[in-house]
This record gives structure tokens, sequence and C-alpha cells, in this order.
């Protein structure tokens, strides 16, 4: 795991939680936490983390990376906002990472293992609908979720998401049913 996706967390829980939380979360792990934004980690170390984090927060793993993975696009937005410039809406942005995406990605960060997205549209789905295939070893499926749910928020739009397949129920990989919708005019 790229060193950014550390510093990014220590961010976000400093932001939440205040600048005691993310030592305490590093004591919890029994980790040292010395993170650079191109040095490589342990998957495990992030695991740790976030069990860490779940324990603290009262959530379960799975919403502690859910959550993660929202509340990171407006950090990713802010470090590197000429990946999302070229992109009218969530559904746009989405599409691009195999192909814009994740390349720029493995050009920052050389080495980076990203995780491979297949998309289709379901036949007979609703306008705007968009199914997402998700394939990593890392199988952190909440994050991609949660991911999803910022971009949306971020575009100024909803995202419904029904995940019919998943790796953690012993699927070859987890598929997402997606809908974005622009969020409703407020008077």
């Amino acid at each position: 795991m790229k060193g950014i996706v550390f510093n990014v967390l220590e961010e976000l829980v400093r932001r939440d939680y205040g600048e005691e939380a993310w030592d305490a979360l590093l004591a919890e792990a029994g980790l040292a936490g010395a993170y650079t934004s191109l040095g490589s980690y342990s998957d495990d170390e992030l695991y740790r983390l976030v069990e860490a984090a779940a324990a603290r927060s009262g959530r379960t793993p799975a919403e502690a990376v859910r959550w993660f993975g929202r509340e990171a696009v407006g950090s990713f937005h802010r470090r590197y906002p000429d990946l999302f410039a070229p992109y009218a809406d969530a559904r746009s942005f989405v599409l691009a990472l195999n192909g814009i995406i994740h390349p720029e990605v493995r050009k920052l960060y050389p080495g980076a293992s990203v995780p491979a997205f297949a998309f289709d549209v379901p036949p007979g789905g609703p306008p705007g609908g968009l199914r997402m295939t998700y394939a990593s070893p890392r199988r952190m499926c909440a994050f991609a979720e949660g991911l999803l749910e910022g971009t949306a928020a971020h575009f100024g739009e909803t995202v419904a998401v029904r995940q019919t397949a998943c790796m953690h129920r012993g699927d070859p990989a987890c598929v997402f049913e997606l809908r974005f919708q622009p969020l409703p005019a407020t008077a």
C-alpha cells in the first residue's frame, strides 16, 4: 500500500477525531506510523489501523473503511485537482478509472497496485445505471463503495449502490449496481 493512503487516513483521523487520535490509533495498532507519501507499506498495517479505528469509533471495520473512502475523495481532490478537472460528473469520472486515473496514479506512485474495474450497462436498467465489477487482492470493496459515495458528493450527486457479489462472501469479484443522480435543486 502506498504511503499516500496512510497520509490521507492520518489527515482524516486528525480532522474528525482530534490531533491525539492518530497517535492513539498507532499505539493501539502497535505501529510506528512514519509514513512517507512515496513509500510502500504492508497492507497489514492499514488493516491494523482500520481495526483500531473501528473499535475506537464504534463502527464495524467495513463501516470504518467505507467512511475512509467517502472522506478521502476531498483530500485526493485537494492534492490532485487535475485528475478531477476533465470530468463533469461522477459517472464519467468513475468510467475513467482504468484508462486515465489509475495510469496517472502509477506515474505519481511507481509500483502502486491499483484494483481492476470492469463496467457495463445492465440491460433494462435505470437511466444512468452502471454495473461495476471490482477485483483486487486487497478485497477493499467497502473502500471502493466509500469512494463512489465521495465521488458522487464531490460532483454534487448521489449514488445508489447495491452490491450483488462480494469477494468476502466467496465470489471471485465484487459487483456493484450503481445509479448516479444529481442532487435535487434547493430553493
